[in-house]
Protein backbone atom coordinates (compact mmCIF):
# COMPACT_ATOMS: atom_id res chain seq x y z
CA UNK A 1 0.00 0.00 0.00
CA UNK A 2 2.71 2.57 0.51
CA UNK A 3 4.63 2.09 -2.97
CA UNK A 4 0.41 3.58 -3.99
CA UNK A 5 0.22 6.13 -1.27
CA UNK A 6 4.01 7.46 -1.28
CA UNK A 7 4.32 8.81 -4.96
CA UNK A 8 0.95 10.92 -4.54
CA UNK A 9 2.41 11.82 -1.09
CA UNK A 10 5.98 13.20 -2.36
CA UNK A 11 4.09 14.88 -5.28
CA UNK A 12 2.00 16.55 -2.98
CA UNK A 13 5.13 17.91 -1.07
CA UNK A 14 7.18 18.22 -4.66
CA UNK A 15 4.12 20.35 -5.95
CA UNK A 16 4.43 22.79 -2.94
CA UNK A 17 8.03 23.41 -3.55
CA UNK A 18 7.45 24.02 -7.37
CA UNK A 19 4.59 26.53 -7.09
CA UNK A 20 6.64 28.66 -4.63
CA UNK A 21 9.66 28.18 -6.70
CA UNK A 22 7.56 29.50 -10.13
CA UNK A 23 5.28 32.12 -8.53
CA UNK A 24 6.26 32.91 -4.75
CA UNK A 25 8.71 34.85 -5.66
CA UNK A 26 6.32 37.78 -7.52
CA UNK A 27 4.94 38.23 -3.81
CA UNK A 28 8.20 37.68 -1.83
CA UNK A 29 10.77 38.97 -4.02
CA UNK A 30 9.00 41.16 -6.50
CA UNK A 31 11.06 43.82 -5.59
CA UNK A 32 14.37 42.38 -5.67
CA UNK A 33 16.54 42.19 -9.47
CA UNK A 34 15.63 39.48 -11.78
CA UNK A 35 18.67 37.82 -10.93
CA UNK A 36 17.84 37.60 -7.16
CA UNK A 37 14.52 36.13 -8.18
CA UNK A 38 15.77 33.66 -10.14
CA UNK A 39 18.41 32.07 -7.63
CA UNK A 40 15.82 32.10 -5.16
CA UNK A 41 13.57 30.32 -7.01
CA UNK A 42 16.28 27.59 -8.36
CA UNK A 43 17.31 27.24 -4.67
CA UNK A 44 13.45 26.54 -3.87
CA UNK A 45 13.40 24.20 -6.83
CA UNK A 46 16.20 22.19 -5.81
CA UNK A 47 14.02 20.91 -2.76
CA UNK A 48 10.68 20.14 -5.27
CA UNK A 49 13.64 17.75 -7.25
CA UNK A 50 14.27 16.13 -3.90
CA UNK A 51 10.72 14.89 -3.51
CA UNK A 52 9.22 14.73 -7.17
CA UNK A 53 12.64 12.71 -8.31
CA UNK A 54 11.77 9.72 -5.44
CA UNK A 55 8.10 9.92 -6.00
CA UNK A 56 8.39 9.19 -9.69
CA UNK A 57 11.47 6.99 -9.47
CA UNK A 58 8.61 4.96 -6.62
CA UNK A 59 5.43 5.63 -8.42
CA UNK A 60 6.82 3.87 -12.09
CA UNK A 61 7.11 0.57 -10.04
CA UNK A 62 3.14 0.60 -9.80
CA UNK A 63 1.86 2.92 -12.16
CA UNK A 64 2.30 4.27 -15.79
CA UNK A 65 4.21 7.12 -17.27
CA UNK A 66 1.22 8.28 -18.21
CA UNK A 67 -0.99 7.29 -14.88
CA UNK A 68 1.89 9.48 -13.03
CA UNK A 69 1.86 12.50 -15.50
CA UNK A 70 -1.69 13.15 -14.93
CA UNK A 71 -1.71 12.70 -11.07
CA UNK A 72 1.18 15.18 -11.31
CA UNK A 73 -1.37 17.40 -13.36
CA UNK A 74 -4.21 17.14 -10.94
CA UNK A 75 -1.92 17.47 -7.53
CA UNK A 76 -0.07 20.99 -9.57
CA UNK A 77 -3.65 22.62 -10.13
CA UNK A 78 -4.91 21.40 -6.53
CA UNK A 79 -1.60 22.96 -5.11
CA UNK A 80 -1.58 26.03 -7.92
CA UNK A 81 -5.62 27.00 -6.78
CA UNK A 82 -5.14 26.81 -2.55
CA UNK A 83 -1.52 29.26 -3.62
CA UNK A 84 -3.37 31.58 -6.00
CA UNK A 85 -6.20 31.86 -3.34
CA UNK A 86 -4.57 31.66 0.18
CA UNK A 87 -1.45 33.17 -0.67
CA UNK A 88 -1.73 35.24 -3.74
CA UNK A 89 -5.41 36.73 -2.86
CA UNK A 90 -6.16 35.90 -6.00
CA UNK A 91 -10.19 35.51 -6.67
CA UNK A 92 -11.31 31.54 -7.74
CA UNK A 93 -13.70 31.79 -10.61
CA UNK A 94 -15.84 29.02 -11.96
CA UNK A 95 -12.89 28.27 -14.30
CA UNK A 96 -11.40 26.76 -11.55
CA UNK A 97 -14.21 24.45 -11.62
CA UNK A 98 -14.48 23.82 -14.99
CA UNK A 99 -10.59 22.94 -15.13
CA UNK A 100 -11.07 20.74 -12.07
CA UNK A 101 -13.92 18.62 -14.26
CA UNK A 102 -11.54 18.59 -17.60
CA UNK A 103 -8.67 17.03 -14.74
CA UNK A 104 -11.39 14.46 -13.33
CA UNK A 105 -12.18 13.26 -16.94
CA UNK A 106 -8.06 12.86 -18.16
CA UNK A 107 -7.90 11.10 -14.62
CA UNK A 108 -10.95 8.80 -15.47
CA UNK A 109 -9.28 7.81 -19.29
CA UNK A 110 -6.02 7.49 -18.22
CA UNK A 111 -6.57 4.87 -15.72
CA UNK A 112 -9.64 2.69 -17.11
CA UNK A 113 -8.11 -0.45 -18.45
CA UNK A 114 -7.27 -0.92 -22.19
Amino acid sequence: MLRYAAPLILLFVSNIFMTYAWYGHLKYVGAKPLIVAILISWGVAFFEYCFQVPANRIGHTVYSLPQLKIMQEVITMTIFAGFSFFVMREKLSLNYLWASFCMVGAVFFIFRGN
